[in-house]
């Protein structure tokens, strides 16, 4: 009996320690990211702005991740995709990415994103950075010692297999090699002495779900000693690989890049009814981030504009990005947010049910409609939303309540408008203008 205990203690600990990294993200992490805005040319000014507005309005409503991404190691950057003939990259003795001080002046004398870190934490906010997977190519080309190790170079664990295709800063790390967790190893203890909250990873999750580096990136992380948010990226993450990185990561793409077209987010809803099973605490499906807002200022794809989404687009990706419980990471530049898009990010009672929902399931789905349906226990709500995802004309969309455990009358709100709708009882029908939802609250009346 006494070793049954021991052996069984001893796999709670373990388990324990395993899971550790999901109660870093015990609801979805909401906050800002610079890529729809400023592709790979954000500097730091414009951060800053963007954490000052954060702060200012948003902060009180949940939101909290300032994340600079892709490409804050290249001085010599452009708009509209990437600068691949001639990049100046700033690396350190170790092969590992520095910020460029051309763009964020505060790294300079290899501080590195420690001063940016500070002003945001001073903000009570958290600060975020986005990688590429693998080690940089510059760093094999000049044979730099990788931290850590008796000798060993980064010339020494890398392969030309697999590389980016759309990016060729890094190599593919070879996860076997001696001196492979080493590298993965030195830079999250930098990014840990930095104060980084959050990381991005690119080119994990598709075309090739890359399995032997997401474990190096995972044991890094739980050894730096420091909790960061890991974000797998882009997608299509397949379904297949769901019990990995549900067990490697904090969240992960489910398709490609989602731009202001209805198209993106049609594609999105359907490819969103594999992962339902796989929203939990510590761990979520990722939508990516939400295209609203002031886009591409320096963007990579199109010009300056506010987003292409009507207003009736834009409730239904953010009415789907909430009930699905994806992480939120609002893409345009938030100083630049008019009246309408500010109330998309700050109505109480759609983040309540963000933050708090669980049982999130679909209940039905086709070319034209969907209905998604979850519960807060602590409130004993049920929450539904409806989607008329059609191109060509209004339409009803409508549930049986009865599929949702509910036999009896019930009081029925539009949680947008807070408008109380009425007593309903067996079947709930909305009539939908097309690329519509409606979001609503149930209570038993």
């Amino acid at each position: 009996m006494v070793v049954l205990f021991l052996a069984t203690s001893f796999f709670c600990v373990g388990q324990a320690a395993k899971d550790r990294f999901k109660d870093w993200a015990q609801t979805p992490p909401m906050g800002w990211n610079s890529w729809d805005c400023y592709g790979p040319t954000v500097q730091e000014h414009e951060v800053k702005a963007n954490a000052d507005y954060m702060a200012s309005h948003l902060k009180d409503y949940g939101w909290d991740y300032v994340v600079v991404d892709i490409r804050w190691f290249v001085e010599n950057t452009k708009r509209h995709g990437y600068n691949q003939i001639d990049p100046r990259y700033v690396l350190d003795a170790y092969g590992r990415y520095m910020p460029a001080t051309n763009r964020f002046p505060s790294a300079s004398d290899g501080s590195g994103f420690k001063a940016l870190a500070d002003y945001v934490h001073q903000k009570g906010l958290k600060f975020g950075i986005h990688i590429m997977r693998g080690i940089p190519t510059e760093a094999v080309k000049r044979k730099l010692p990788i931290k850590g190790t008796d000798g060993i170079t980064a010339d020494q664990v890398y392969t030309t297999e697999n590389q980016c295709k759309w990016l060729k800063d890094n190599y593919t790390i070879v996860a076997d090699k001696p001196g492979a967790q080493e590298y993965y190893d030195s830079i999250f203890e930098l990014y840990a002495e930095w104060g980084v909250d959050f990381v991005k990873i690119d080119d994990l999750s598709a075309p090739i779900y890359h399995e032997d580096e997401i474990n190096l990136i995972r044991k890094a992380i739980d050894k730096c000693g420091r909790p960061i948010v890991l974000s797998t990226s882009p997608g299509a993450t397949p379904v297949t690989a769901g019990p990995h990185v549900s067990e490697h990561a904090n969240m992960w793409r489910m398709v490609n890049d989602v731009w202001d077209h209805w198209r993106h987010l049609d594609h999105l809803i359907g490819v969103s009814q594999d992962w339902f099973s796989y929203i939990k605490p510590g761990t979520w499906p990722d939508c990516d981030m939400i295209p609203l807002g002031r886009l591409s200022i320096r963007g990579e794809r199109g010009d300056d504009r506010m987003t292409s989404l009507t207003k009736d687009e834009q409730y239904t990706l953010m009415t789907f990005f909430t009930i699905f419980r994806s992480p939120l990471m609002f893409g345009g530049d938030l100083p630049s947010n008019d009246d309408f898009t500010l109330s998309l990010l700050t109505n109480k009672e759609v983040l309540k049910m963000h933050a708090e929902s669980s049982q999130v399931r679909s209940l039905y789905y086709d070319e034209d409609k969907t209905a998604i349906t979850s519960k807060n226990e602590n409130e004993d709500w049920t929450y539904l939303a409806l989607f008329n995802l059609s191109d060509s004309a209004p339409s009803d969309v409508w549930v049986n309540l009865s599929d949702m455990g509910m036999e009896g009358p019930v009081k029925i709100s539009n949680m947008w408008t807070n408008e109380v709708l009425g007593t309903v009882k067996g079947k709930f029908t909305q009539n939908l203008a097309p690329h519509a939802s409606g979001l609503y609250k149930i209570e038993k009346d």
